[in-house]
């Protein structure tokens, strides 16, 4: 499987998203204004792959496609939670827990929506702190020399997904 575009953990915000992270680094900064918008701005996005890679789901809902090999069976698409699935001659499903599901002829192309919330707004609000304190922590301590603070963890994992096996399709 070979992603085209949406990658876990390659997370791009859009204006509005963008002036709201902002925010709430400054809160967390406890300042006014931030010297760097643009930089603060990129330790957010950092902040929200990290959080994407640690939760095991695509935040902030995108468009993510991927090739996929033939299977005579169900495959499972690669992130989660999958909100609509499109393709050409292709079977689809996405299950209860948000898991997307294809089955096909030859090499696929997948073109899917995934997503936890449609914004920065509608993330829980202990992802969206988890993120700013990370992205806040990131900013002061540029030389990397203190360690994440532990709350960061903590804030985000209720929402970790932990796979001990392959999921299969009912």
């Amino acid at each position: 499987m070979t992603f085209v575009t949406g990658e876990p953990g390659a997370v791009t915000l859009g204006a509005a998203d963008r002036a709201l992270a902002l925010a709430a680094v400054r809160a967390e900064l406890r300042a006014a204004t931030v010297d760097d918008d643009a930089l603060a701005i990129a330790f957010v996005e950092a902040a929200l792959g990290l959080a994407e890679q640690f939760t095991g789901r695509v935040l902030i809902v995108r468009e993510v496609v991927v090739d996929m090999a033939a299977s005579p069976g169900w495959r499972a698409l690669p992130v989660v939670p999958v909100r609509a699935i499109a393709g050409d001659g292709i079977a689809v499903d996405i299950d209860a827990d948000g898991v997307g599901w294809v089955k096909g002829v030859g090499v696929m192309r997948v073109t899917f929506t995934a997503g936890l919330a449609s914004g920065w707004a509608a993330l829980p609000a202990p992802l969206r702190q988890g993120v700013a304190m990370l992205a806040a922590h990131l900013f002061t301590d540029r030389a990397g020399s203190a360690p994440v603070p532990a709350a960061v963890s903590a804030l985000w994992r209720p929402f970790r997904t932990v796979r001990l096996a392959r999921p299969v399709h009912a």
